[in-house]
Order: C-alpha cells, then structure tokens, then sequence
C-alpha cells in the first residue's frame, strides 16, 4: 500500500513520516518544498494546498491529510486536496480533524465540519481523526509565563484533555498502515485531562518558581494575546478555544487515542519537562 502525508516538513507531519516508517510502511512525503524534506529519508514530492495537482499523487493509494494552517483558508484548500485525490485515483483520505467535530462549539471547528462534510461527499473511502488540543500549544511558551510568575488563558477550570504530537503522529501512522479503519470517526484525546491551574502547578514544580494560572475574560485575553504579535483575528480564535475548553470543548475521557496506539498518551509532566529543556 502506498501511502503519501501532506505537510510533511510540519511538526505533525515529520512526527507522521517516522510513525509510518516506524511501522514499515515508506511514506511518501509531499511538500511545499522537497529540498526541505530531505532529512525525512523518504521520497519527497512538491505539493501545494493552494494547487492541488493529482500527478502529485499518481500512485498513492492512501492519502493522509493534515489540516492546513492558514485559519480562514483551510476548506479551500482541503476540498482541492479532495478533488485532486479523487482525479488520481487514491482510495482513501485520512484527514485531521478537530476533537467533538460537528458538535464542537468552537469558531475553529467551522473549516473542520466543512472538510468533513466534502469528506463523506466524495465517494471516497474516509478516516476522520478528530483530534484534541496537543500539549505543546500550552507548553510552547512557557519562558516568558516562568519570567512574570504567570500564565494567562480563558479556561477557567475547564479541563484540557491534550496529549502530545507524538501521540497523534502514531494515531496516522496505526491508520495508514492498519486495517478496518475505513469510514471510521475517531475521537483522540489524552487519558487525563488537566486545568490551567495543574499546568501552572506542574510548570511551577519542574522550574522551581512560582507560577500561577491567571484567568482572564476572553476579550480581555484576546487582547493579551494580539499584544503578544497574533493578528487579531486569529487572537479571537485562540481566545474563543479557550472560552469553549471553559464549557467542555477540549475535554473527552474515552481513551480512544491511547486504545489506537496501544499505549498510555504522554502525561503531562513529560512535556512539560521537553518544553523547559
């Protein structure tokens, strides 16, 4: 089976590429730019969102699809990848979602319901992996939050339940390669869910520093966070992610992630210790 990973050079899909390999299987990397993809080991070949070409795919029976990055333009560019994978021929996308799908209540959720929707329109054989919030979009900023003794967000006592990359990346890497996931729907979250406050309490232990969980309401968030560089409309998605994590959005305690990789999702503590390294 021959299985190509778009987004190859991202920090998901690097993490893809090795699962996979790690699996047997040799993935075929497809990127924006094959010279940056040659310490992957693989064969690398130029594809762009923006201009899905289908010779990109000739031979690809199994297409994983990562989401794209740019907030805003992710269902274009995810119905070209759709189309351009239907004219070649593959068999099967396998796409990443975002935790509860049509259910979510997030502004994010919107390019994921979309993407889902052409999806099961195509014709085409599916595996959604709907996947929850990753440790290191909490844990990706921790210098400047161990500096000021403290760590914002709008969560309240919502309950992120994150995992990390690695563990998503295994979760592509077990359905590309494995059997009797056609038209699946998974929901991929971490085995313990965790607060604003345990993260604090955890940065705090491990920096050897007081760190505190600040709450903010989700305006005045938003606000902090474009004061950090965001662009404001992207501000407001973050902001309104974690409103929504307040009410529930990001927490999901059936295991499922771990049932797929066969192992215990990476606590909290793990990444939390890679991130001050």
């Amino acid at each position: 089976m021959t299985i190509a990973i778009t987004g190859a050079t991202g920090q998901l899909g690097r993490l893809a590429i090795a699962a996979t390999k790690a699996r047997g299987a040799a993935p075929i990397a497809l990127v924006r730019s094959p010279e940056k993809a040659t310490d992957l080991g693989v064969e690398a070949r130029a594809f762009d969102y923006d201009k899905a070409d289908p010779a990109a795919l000739k031979g690809v029976e199994t297409l994983v699809l990562i989401s794209a990055n740019e907030v805003g333009k992710r269902f274009p560019q995810h119905k070209a990848v759709i189309e351009a994978a239907k004219a070649a021929g593959v068999q099967r996308i396998i796409y990443t979602s975002l935790l509860k799908g049509d259910a979510s209540t997030m502004k994010l959720a919107a390019e994921h319901i979309e993407t889902e929707a052409a999806l099961k329109a195509s014709g085409l054989a599916y595996t959604i992996l709907r996947n929850g919030w990753y440790t290191e979009n909490l844990t990706g900023t921790l210098a400047p939050a161990i500096e000021h003794g403290a760590i914002i967000g709008a969560a309240g006592e919502g309950r992120y339940s994150a995992a990390a990359r690695q563990d998503y990346a295994e979760a592509i890497a077990v359905t590309a390669t494995g059997a009797g996931h056609e038209n699946k729907v998974y929901e991929l979250a971490g085995d313990t869910a965790f607060t604003g406050a345990d993260l604090a309490a955890e940065v705090a232990k491990q920096a050897g520093k007081p760190v505190a969980y600040v709450n903010l309401p989700e305006a005045d968030y938003a606000k902090a966070l474009e004061g950090f560089g965001l662009h404001p409309g992207f501000a407001a998605i973050l902001a309104d992610s974690d409103a929504q994590t307040a009410k529930g959005a990001l927490f999901d305690d059936s295991k499922t992630l771990s049932g797929l990789i066969g192992r215990p999702t990476t606590p909290l503590a793990v990444t939390v210790k890679a991130a001050l390294a």
